[in-house]
């Protein structure tokens, strides 16, 4: 899919300045969604062994995939030297298209189901895990198998990975909804989730703390509060309700958001920093951005007065993220982030129609 073509569409590299291309399309996206910068090839040339990604299929598998191998590339001299890392992609692959996709770029690929636990079992050693299995949507319809895809085949995946170092997304829906002024919980605050996703999900964590704990398996867990690019997230839904004339909901006034490059590079690189118990961390922007001056910033940029329901509440799902900008420095600012999903979506590029449902305060999904 290619969009209209424009002078000047915008698109963001991570920690550098806004470029320009003559074309935006798809396949320059993906692209841009896996370039690996001079931090990224540093930490794979100095990672050892091989990397495998358990359920590489999801929204941001596929580009984290392509990053480590592009990274992993260009470490060229290192320990193992250019192309000699294995990097494996695992999951059902209902998609046939993304299993080739991956495969062109050089990542090997394994179908699994990864609710079967011998199969679990037969994947092959590796000594570094990023663990991207999970359910969200679909929880309120069929609570049993959200619990076992967030809970139980995190278990297999510890067990069968005791020896290997595990990176693993959770989210920020364990922390409760807090005051907006508060700017969110830290890594070290209570948890508190609120719906039964929330809790499977909290749940997930629990099950790799007991295997870290008791096999001794270096860990960290990425608490994550939101995952945006172009084609979906929180700013995607908002700029394509502003687009619409559609509503957008106050009330959850206030998000966090990060460039999904951004969050794939950090994953990537806290498998050197793997703990026992386990590491966790707030994979976010720093900022806490009002819904309403989004909307407010696309209807400048779209040029449409964008319609609002309803109001702000005085609390909200938050997550700081200090600790994760004193690791890892700055990130892709959020004025980026609106400029690139508004061109975007003024040039009539795809919207993966995965809504977030980032207004739900009662953690029905």
């Amino acid at each position: 899919m290619r969009a209209r073509r424009r002078k000047g569409a915008r698109v963001w590299r991570s920690g550098a300045a806004l470029a320009t291309l003559d074309l935006v399309s798809e396949d320059e996206l993906e692209d841009e969604l896996s370039r690996p910068g001079e931090g990224d090839i540093a930490a794979m040339r100095a990672l050892e062994g091989d990397l495998i990604v358990l359920g590489v299929s999801g929204k941001m598998g596929p580009s984290l995939a392509k990053l480590a191998r592009r990274a992993s590339d260009a470490a060229g001299g290192g320990r193992r030297g250019k192309g000699a890392r294995r990097v494996i992609g695992v999951s059902r692959f209902s998609s046939r298209a993304v299993r080739a996709d991956l495969e062109g770029h050089g990542i090997e690929t394994i179908a699994v189901d990864l609710l079967d636990r011998a199969a679990v079992m037969s994947l092959p050693d590796c000594p570094n895990v990023v663990y991207m299995v999970g359910q969200k949507f679909g929880t309120s319809g069929d609570s049993a198998l959200t619990w076992a895809t967030n809970v139980h085949v995190a278990g297999l995946a510890a067990e069968r990975f005791a020896r290997s170092r595990i990176v693993a997304f959770s989210t920020g829906n364990v922390y409760p909804l807090t005051p907006v002024s508060g700017g969110g919980p830290c890594e070290s605050d209570p948890t508190g989730p609120v719906g039964e996703y929330a809790h499977s999900a909290l749940g997930r964590e629990r099950i790799l703390e007991y295997w870290s704990r008791r096999n001794a398996t270096p860990m960290a867990i990425l608490r994550l509060n939101y995952a945006i690019e172009p084609r979906y997230g929180v700013l995607r839904d908002i700029a394509g309700n502003v687009a619409s004339g559609e509503p957008v909901d106050l009330a959850m006034g206030f998000v966090n958001v990060i460039h999904q490059r951004d969050a794939n590079a950090i994953a990537l690189r806290m498998l050197a920093r793997c703990a026992v118990p386990p590491a966790v961390l707030n994979l976010t922007g720093p900022d806490t951005v009002s819904v309403r001056d989004i909307a407010e910033r696309f209807g400048e940029r779209l040029d449409r007065k964008p319609v609002f329901r309803g109001t702000e509440g005085e609390t909200a799902l938050l997550s700081n993220a200090a600790l994760c900008r004193e690791m890892f420095g700055p990130l892709v600012a959020i004025d980026n982030m609106i400029e690139w999903v508004a061109d975007w979506v003024r040039e009539g590029g795809r919207d993966l129609g995965k809504p977030t449902h980032f207004d739900e305060r009662e953690g029905r999904f």
